[in-house]
């Protein structure tokens, strides 16, 4: 059984940085795509960023382009989420997910693992 695990959420001042990690276990890192998604309080689950599972293209919504930076390792079946220049509105629990397939999508439907989220929190 696959299973996710994220790390590194936490509380933060606006403008610092982040550094978020998922580790996949029971199953093969590198057959999978992998999405980082974001729930703010009140609000649906939405797509960050996406990574191909060949580490060769990556995607990410308007909002965080230029300041997130997704990669993976697939020597340790990890991905990671680099947020930098965070602002409050970046606040939320923030979910990995892995898909079969060469390619991430968007859409949180088209994911057939999660992990149980890690809670990022960006002050003013």
């Amino acid at each position: 059984q696959v299973q996710l695990v994220e790390s590194g959420g936490g509380l933060v001042q606006a403008g610092g940085s982040l550094r978020l990690s998922c580790a996949l276990s029971g199953g093969t890192f590198s057959v999978y795509a992998m999405g980082w998604f974001r729930q703010a309080p009140g609000k649906e689950r939405e797509f960050v960023a996406g990574i191909a599972r060949s580490d060769t293209t990556t995607d990410y919504t308007d909002s965080v382009k230029g300041r997130l930076t997704i990669s993976r390792d697939n020597a340790k079946n990890t991905v990671f989420l680099q947020m930098n220049s965070l602002k409050p509105e970046d606040t939320g629990i923030y979910y990995c997910a892995a898909r079969p397939g060469s390619y991430y999508y968007v859409y949180k439907k088209d994911y057939a693992y999660w992990g149980q989220g890690t809670q990022v929190t960006v002050s003013s």
